[in-house]
């Protein structure tokens, strides 16, 4: 979409516009809605201003604002604005930040919302990445994050990119990071992330592995997710795809359907399905076609193969849920595994030819 063209009528100044959308604030699962008391109307009138909080840690917070920030360019874009590599000089910090434009317009604005209200509440959750502050500055709204190294997408293309592959150990961290993240998302929030795939798993040099990009999370009343046009349809899951299914719904399994896609490219280095010209095609492989499966080789164990392959189970029915993925013998197996991911992690990025941290996660 062109977000410049005038003709949308839908343009709105960003820091005067969050009465528009908004989250009740009445509990842990508080629901996406408009027209209530809100969390994010009390943000924008105590830290979301000229002025902002600074949480680096509970025990370590600062008021700051733009200028108390050193800008070190920018390391990532995307359709709300720009990421850039800042540094704080109180607390030696440094951080992402998201630069999201005044000009972004209402459905732009809701994305913006859900992913900071998510971040926001996940801060227990070492899985996610982290939220450290906000404000505004000249009507753009600064949203401070965790800085990663890079994403699971650019680190396994280079990876292959060298005639080499990710081991099973490594690919073991990232899957049971990432569903303890899903679970959490699930169990605490009561959202479902609904992007799931290897741009939005961050990395970085101390061996941690995050989830990120909840902008199109949505909320689940009773365990379901009724809307079907949110999320990369690469990923889709087939319930979401088929329309004659979508209607009724969807719930967890779909997120399962796409980590097993996610799980099955950074394995073999490729994306399981060819390029769709149309949604007519997409509709015939994935919702008519045999689902993809990770073949058995020596590269991969038995429980590893089993684990993915359960994952993308075509009838939704039958895919297991995280209860049953986190009693999975592969989950097990590298929940007690020792693995040392911060070496293997730092190896690679050593030889990527951009060394400069990545946070593209808009």
């Amino acid at each position: 979409m062109d977000h410049s063209s005038p003709s949308t009528g839908k343009r709105r100044n960003l820091k005067l516009n969050f009465d528009t959308v908004r989250f009740t604030a009445k509990s842990p699962t508080e629901c996406f809605t408009a027209g209530h008391p809100t969390q994010i109307e009390r943000l924008r009138s105590h830290s979301l201003e000229q002025t902002g909080k600074l949480n680096i840690s509970p025990e370590e917070s600062y008021e700051f604002t733009a200028d108390d920030l050193t800008d070190y360019g920018e390391i990532g874009r995307g359709a709300f604005g720009t990421v850039n590599k800042m540094f704080h000089e109180k607390s030696g910090q440094v951080m992402a930040v998201k630069r999201i434009r005044s000009t972004v317009d209402e459905k732009e604005q809701k994305q913006l919302l859900m992913d900071l209200d998510v971040v926001m509440r996940s801060s227990d959750c070492p899985y996610i990445v982290q939220f450290y502050g906000a404000l505004f500055k000249e009507g753009d709204c600064w949203i401070c994050m965790e800085l990663m190294a890079t994403s699971c997408d650019k680190f396994y293309k280079f990876v292959y990119s060298q005639n080499e592959t990710i081991h099973e150990h490594i690919l073991g961290k990232i899957t049971t990071r990432t569903l303890k993240a899903l679970n959490y998302l699930k169990e605490s929030l009561k959202i479902i992330h609904r992007d799931v795939k290897p741009s939005n798993i961050l990395l970085d040099r101390g061996g941690n592995i995050k989830l990120c990009d909840f902008g199109i999370s949505g909320q689940l009343v009773d365990s379901i997710a009724k809307t079907r046009d949110a999320g990369c349809r690469p990923y889709m899951a087939p319930e979401r795809i088929d329309p004659t299914a979508s209607k009724h719904g969807y719930d967890v399994r779909s997120d399962v359907w796409s980590l097993g896609i996610t799980l099955l490219e950074l394995s073999t280095g490729k994306f399981p399905y060819r390029k769709w010209n149309s949604v007519f095609d997409q509709l015939t492989e994935v919702v008519k076609g045999d689902a993809p499966q990770l073949p058995h080789s020596e590269n991969f164990s038995a429980e590893f193969v089993n684990f993915v392959n359960s994952c993308l189970t075509k009838d939704e029915t039958l895919r297991p849920k995280y209860k049953d993925l986190l009693r999975h013998s592969f989950i097990t197996i590298y929940e007690a595994k020792q693995v040392d991911v911060a070496n293997y992690i730092c190896d690679v990025l050593e030889r990527m030819p951009t060394r400069v941290p990545i946070n593209d996660n808009l």
